[in-house]
């Protein structure tokens, strides 16, 4: 099953913020989120669901550094993508 990526607009601002600080990044996050398209539960995303303030929300891996923080809506195929950040700055 092919998973629809949905990029908010407030979404996009963060994500073109956080690529002109971390350029070097852009690779990585465009692989991960094919990756997450084709497969949300493979190893390599790292997915989990947070706890707290957050807990309607999941989490999957850039790097051990960088997350993305996603509401995961399986029963409408949907992946809203929220917050993208370090791991210190998205918790």
């Amino acid at each position: 099953m092919l998973y629809e990526i949905i990029e908010p607009s407030s979404y996009r601002k963060r994500a073109v913020k956080f690529f002109k600080k971390h350029p070097d990044l852009l690779e990585r996050y465009e692989k991960t989120i094919k990756l997450m398209e084709l497969d949300p539960s493979h190893p390599s995303l790292r997915l989990h669901k947070l706890k707290g303030l957050l807990a309607e929300y999941h989490s999957i891996s850039i790097s051990m550094k960088y997350r993305v923080i996603i509401e995961f809506v399986i029963e409408d195929g949907k992946i809203i993508l929220i917050n993208i950040g370090t791991h210190d700055k998205v918790y």
